[in-house]
């Protein structure tokens, strides 16, 4: 459920359009978290790792042998590329030039398209199991939307009450649920369905300069297109993207993953820790398990451009 409170941020963050979204938290959720820098994970270089991660935990929790969880991570630097993007005509000399620079690359399973990846960077996904019948995922975008939006009114109420949805023209990865504060982007959010289960993932920009990371990805396109106009593809203008921390939010990967974990709670989530899961039932899923490593390979061939 939302509070009375959050029903009024949501109200704004949506301009009024929704009161109240049909996706609710469950009652019970594990976290998991993976952050770059914090300590050495095997595996965490991989571009692919995270998303083969999310892929397994999808799976188990589709199977009942987890519960539904949260996934907070980053990655040490990447370009996270959708479909589409890996097959503009340059888009392999485009990516050997990241990779040069020292900035991995892959393409990614879930909806959308180009975005950045660094410790700067938090990825949130909601994995949960799917309900009988037909699902709107709008109403999952709302939901994870609304949970970031109440995150960073946890540290930062004034920020957080001029967060508002909508495309971002010139954005990175634009999207109806784009979360941005002074019509400069800081998240977009994607999603990826299974067959019993599903993930909603935001992408949060939350330290660093955002119009670095713009440039970044535009820089990307220009090579990827080879200056093709005719083609499709997000014309990205740096000046919209910004991180949190410009916009007067949170400024810190640590301080953001706390927050999301107090919003959750909030909502009356009961949380429970990997090493409390681990614990209790002997789930212990890593990034270097070899089902992840499986599913890495399988989303590399599949995805491979």
């Amino acid at each position: 459920m939302v509070s009375h409170e959050g029903l009024g941020l949501l109200s704004r963050l949506f301009d009024g359009q929704e009161q109240r979204t049909t996706s609710v938290l469950p009652a019970e959720m594990a976290v998991f978290e993976h952050f770059a820098g914090e300590q050495p994970v095997t595996g965490a270089e991989d571009m692919l790792i995270p998303f083969a991660y999310e892929e397994t935990l999808c799976r188990d929790v589709g199977a009942g042998t987890v519960p539904p969880s949260l996934h907070l991570w980053s990655h040490p630097g990447g370009v996270a590329l959708g479909l589409r993007d890996s097959k503009l005509p340059f888009a392999a000399a485009a990516m050997a030039e990241l990779e040069g620079a020292g900035i991995r690359t892959a393409v990614r399973h879930s909806g959308g398209a180009a975005v950045p990846l660094d410790a700067g960077i938090v990825n949130v996904s909601l994995i949960l199991p799917k309900a009988p019948g037909k699902l709107d995922f709008h109403d999952d975008f709302r939901l994870l939307a609304s949970l970031i939006a109440e995150a960073a009114a946890v540290s930062h109420p004034q920020a957080a009450a001029r967060i508002r949805a909508g495309e971002i023209a010139g954005s990175y990865c634009p999207g109806d649920f784009d979360l941005a504060i002074g019509g400069r982007k800081f998240c977009g959010i994607a999603q990826r369905r299974q067959s019993s289960a599903y993930f909603v993932h935001a992408f949060v920009v939350v330290s660093g300069s955002g119009q670095e990371r713009g440039e970044l990805i535009r820089g990307f396109y220009e090579t990827a297109s080879g200056g093709d106009e005719s083609l499709v593809y997000p014309r990205v203008r740096p000046e919209t993207i910004a991180a949190l921390g410009e916009l007067g939010g949170p400024d810190a990967a640590a301080v953001f993953a706390a927050v999301i974990r107090q919003a959750a709670a909030s909502r009356g989530v009961q949380l429970t820790s990997a090493a409390q899961l681990r614990q209790e039932t002997g789930y212990d899923l890593q990034y270097s398990d070899p089902r992840v490593l499986e599913a890495a390979e399988i989303l590399r061939e599949r995805y491979a451009r």
